[in-house]
């Protein structure tokens, strides 16, 4: 199997550092990070490394990917084929703690972000660097594109909300790969951690249907690229009383709710703000989740053209169109959400409260997006820093 671009993870069999031979390794991971061949990222370590792996670590959802929704917990346990311990970092601790880095030489992290900061991969490897950097143990992230190319949009967070679906001062969409965000990171944390990224070969910053690299899911509600392409604007809708689009094939894509009317809303939405994308009208029965069993008006949003897409700018502009349509139809989700019980999950997902309570009121996209306009031309400074690709 061939593709223009080669991961980290695919380079180490030509690149792999010689000092870590015969290194005690961690490898935090699931089974989207696979190989050329599809191998699994254990197996392509232990490959390069024979009987290097002591331990190995895994984000929400589970090392192996089996657990489905947020908040849903991985217990500790062992790989049948290393025989290894595999520690939870989304279970008792959210973080490695000195026992489970104890004897490691390197924590070695290949994980698929989908250019989104609240996908909380981010935050797990925030944690690892904060960690590694007090017990001494280097981190090596084998790095892989940012699926949704270079684009960023939406606010960029500040201190007040930070959580654990926002670990650092960056964007919703933050247009950086795993590894120029650990280099991000460390620079602006001032961490003293001894952290090396084995960059991808080839990435020049496009989408990743240009790769040629295989889609393996990283998450069980990230089935396609589609859904990636449209989740920094729809998990929003994880902070709202929307569905979407859980218990469905096509999660995030899909969308809606009980009683919503879609031409209703079509009428109401703001003229392009749905560029590079169809909205095509459907009804739907979630099997789980919110409104299960229950038939809901809504949309699957088709994306035509990533190029012109903004997918914040879509989200926030279909809200804002439900109001005008269909006034008090949708509200705010309470708390608890990912581990927070007092603020509000939309305030913690948008990074903004103030335009939470705007875009209630029944403020345009234009509005919003003017908020945070300086603090992107900032992070388009900032970010400079870390670059590893073409910007």
């Amino acid at each position: 199997m061939s593709s223009k671009v080669v991961t980290g993870l695919g380079r180490l069999g030509d690149a792999a550092p010689a000092d870590l031979n015969g290194a005690s390794l961690g490898l935090l991971a699931n089974p989207a990070a696979v190989g050329p061949d599809l191998s699994p990222a254990w197996v392509m370590v232990n490959r390069v490394w024979p009987g290097g792996l002591k331990a190995l670590f895994g984000p929400q959802h589970g090392f192996f990917a089996e657990k489905q929704d947020n908040m849903v917990e991985s217990e500790h346990g062992t790989h049948p084929g290393l025989g290894v311990p595999i520690y939870s970092l989304y279970g008792q601790t959210r973080r490695p703690t000195p026992e489970m880095l104890s004897g490691l030489d390197a924590l070695l992290v290949d994980l698929v972000d989908v250019g989104c900061r609240v996908y909380t991969f981010f935050s797990t490897l925030v944690a690892c660097l904060e960690e590694c950097a007090a017990a001494g143990v280097e981190v090596v992230v084998l790095d892989r594109p940012n699926p949704i190319g270079r684009r960023f949009e939406g606010p960029v967070l500040p201190p007040e909300l930070m959580s654990f679906v926002g670990a650092h001062a960056i964007p919703l969409s933050h247009g950086l790969t795993l590894g120029e965000l650990a280099r991000l990171v460390v620079a602006e944390r001032n961490l003293n951690v001894a952290l090396r990224v084995i960059p991808c070969a080839g990435w020049a910053g496009e989408d990743f249907a240009a790769t040629g690299l295989p889609w393996v899911m990283p998450s069980p509600n990230m089935p396609t690229l589609d859904t990636a392409r449209v989740y920094p604007g729809q998990v929003l809708l994880e902070g709202a009383s929307l569905s979407e689009g859980r218990g469905t094939t096509r999660p995030f894509e899909i969308f809606g709710m009980p009683g919503l009317d879609p031409a209703a809303v079509l009428d109401a939405l703001e003229p392009e703000a749905l560029d590079g994308a169809v909205l095509r009208p459907l009804n739907f029965e979630p099997t789980f989740h919110k409104f299960a069993g229950q038939v809901c008006g809504g949309f699957q949003i088709h994306v035509t053209d990533p190029g012109l897409y903004r997918p914040v700018r879509a989200t926030l502009a279909l809200l804002g169109a439900i109001n005008r349509a269909q006034p008090g139809l949708w509200g705010l989700r309470p708390p608890p959400y990912e581990y927070e019980h007092e603020r509000r999950p939309l305030d913690l997902l948008l990074g903004d409260a103030e335009a939470v309570d705007m875009l209630v009121a029944g403020a345009t996209t234009a509005e919003l997006e003017a908020r945070w306009q300086g603090d992107l031309e900032q992070w388009d400074e900032r970010r400079q820093r870390a670059l590893l690709y073409p910007a």
